[in-house]
């Protein structure tokens, strides 16, 4: 009797837990997130398959190492707001096979104009976003 009570609980929860996630979804509650693959930097730029930012902001792309914190900025393209699909961002130095690249939601806050990449290595201009305390990022390798 007990195993049937948990189970019931447990599949109610996860609906809950679902449905909770859906309308989230819906009402533009995601989280910033950024997906990409490994890939060839050869015409100049650099591809995110998709980018979820919770305003307008940047995909910034930034050098990288073993030690996988953030370096110079190598390229940067504009987010809007929700779901941005193959965000393309174009690369303003020379990227090479084997060079590892962090890929950043940045905010649009701070700068002095809405719409310009205002952003240096630390500075507050345009700078990155954390989730719960983390920076939104995905490493890939250049190829």
């Amino acid at each position: 009797m007990m195993t049937k009570f948990m189970a019931s609980a447990f599949v109610s929860a996860t609906l809950l837990a679902g449905a909770s996630l859906a309308q989230a979804e819906m009402h533009g509650d995601m989280h910033p997130q950024v997906w990409a693959d490994d890939q060839s930097v050869s015409g100049g730029t650099v591809i995110a398959e998709k980018v979820t930012a919770d305003s307008n902001g940047w995909l910034v792309v930034h050098r990288t190492d073993e030690s996988m914190k953030p370096g110079p900025v190598v390229g940067h393209a504009p987010l809007k707001e929700g779901e941005n699909m193959d965000v393309t961002a174009l690369l303003t130095e020379d990227v090479s096979a084997g060079d590892h690249l962090m890929l950043m939601v940045h905010s649009e806050e701070g700068g002095m104009e809405p719409g310009v990449f205002e952003y240096t290595l630390g500075a507050q201009k345009d700078g990155p976003i954390k989730m719960d305390g983390e920076l939104v990022t995905k490493t890939i390798t250049a190829q």
